[in-house]
Order: C-alpha cells, then structure tokens, then sequence
C-alpha cells in the first residue's frame, strides 16, 4: 500500500532564518528564468521585491513534502493548492 502524498505546508517568513529565507528567494528566482519584458531587474530588486510581497502577505511560501522544496507562491492561488 502506496502512501499518499503529503499536502503542501505554508511556511510564515519569520519562521526561516535569514539565511534560509534568502536562499528560498534566489532559488525561486533562479527557476523563474529570464525577464523578457521591458525593464531588467537585478538579482538584488527581485529579493527586495520579493521580500516586500511575502512581509505584505502577499506571497507565501510553500514547502512541498514530496519534492522537498519551497516555493512562493501568490496568496490568491492558494485556493488551488487546496491550501
């Protein structure tokens, strides 16, 4: 008998380090990929950026048992992680 997948878990910034909330923004940055749009923005901007929207409530961060990562992820889609 196979185990279910473990539901997604929200994971509050204050909760990290600051190490480790640095390192899940640059590894979420490094997976979103190249900017295509008028304005490059520095690594450094994305953090604050970043930063701003998780402080804000307006990202979260996930952390998925399965794959053992984290992710952030807007609040508003959170409904369809079942979260």
């Amino acid at each position: 008998m196979s185990e279910l997948p473990a539901e997604p878990v929200l994971i509050p910034p204050s909760a990290l380090s600051p190490e480790a909330l640095q390192g899940v923004i640059e590894a979420f940055i490094a997976r979103e990929g190249t900017d295509y749009g008028e304005v490059e923005w520095s690594q450094a901007d994305k953090v604050t950026q970043l930063r701003a929207l998780l402080q804000r409530g307006e990202a979260v961060i996930v952390f998925d048992a399965v794959t053992e990562s984290c992710t952030l992820v807007p609040r508003r889609e959170l409904a369809a992680l079942g979260l």
